[in-house]
């Protein structure tokens, strides 16, 4: 099997998409973050030190989304249409589930983006909160479903 990021030299090399067609992709990813009762009501009483914990993280996972290319090697920076985060509360945990789509018309996907927006917002969070808890946990992460593309659409079960 032949690796796509490593030429014939096996150099690392970013894969040439120039021949591949347009189309629209779209990317749904999600993460998980656990906290502690009292990070969980300073978040939702607005008490944290830091400022809002829930909007910075949105910011957060949006600027994430779109500098994914000066963090993943090989991932082509992308011209990306529309970014969209959402965050549930989850009070039975306590934590919650934030969630970012990645949007654009091109040649090559954007499940990284919306992978590495998520995982920061979620960062976003846990560094607005640790002087509160640092036994927070974040995880799982994951790809939700993707359209576009070669390989076709996935829808997580």
């Amino acid at each position: 099997m032949q690796l796509t990021h490593l030429d014939e030299r096996d150099r690392p090399k970013m894969v040439d998409v120039s021949d591949k067609n347009t189309t629209s992709r779209i990317a749904v990813a999600s993460g998980l973050i656990t906290m502690s009762q009292e990070a969980f009501d300073a978040v939702n009483n607005q008490t944290a030190k830091k400022g809002p914990v829930l909007q910075t993280a949105v910011i957060a996972a949006i600027m994430g989304t779109k500098k994914t290319s000066d963090m993943i090697p090989m991932c082509h920076p992308l011209n990306l249409s529309g970014v969209h985060c959402d965050i549930d509360e989850l009070p039975e945990l306590p934590g919650f589930r934030l969630s970012v789509t990645a949007k654009l018309s091109g040649q090559t996907g954007v499940e990284m983006e919306a992978l590495t927006g998520t995982s920061i917002g979620l960062l976003t969070i846990y560094d607005m909160l640790k002087a509160i808890d640092k036994s927070m946990v974040i995880g799982p992460i994951q790809l939700e479903k993707k359209s576009g593309g070669k390989s076709g659409d996935y829808l997580r079960n």
